[in-house]
């Protein structure tokens, strides 16, 4: 089983105005899930999804203020599409 990390590995320009040293991960969750659909690597989904779960992404990305519609809706397709594994989903 895996640990779960207390930070996720993603490029720390995508959270640039932060100290990195700093930040709490679980607070900053609704930024951090924001910059990385906008912004984020595949590879930065999968890390955020085994970080936070699909389930906490849908939900923020839903609620998002920041987020247009185009975000949102391709971050359901994304995440349902098979290409992203959530390791807290059985």
């Amino acid at each position: 089983m895996p640990v779960k990390r207390s930070v996720p590995v993603i490029r720390r320009h995508l959270l640039w105005e932060y100290d990195w040293k700093e930040i709490d991960f679980s607070n900053l969750a609704t930024v951090v899930i924001e910059r990385v659909i906008e912004r984020g690597t595949p590879e930065e989904w999968q890390e955020i999804v085994n970080f936070y779960g699909i389930n906490k992404m849908l939900e923020i990305a839903e609620k998002s203020t920041r987020l247009d519609r185009k975000h949102k809706n391709f971050t359901k397709v994304y995440l349902q599409s098979g290409f992203i594994h959530d390791p807290q989903r059985t």
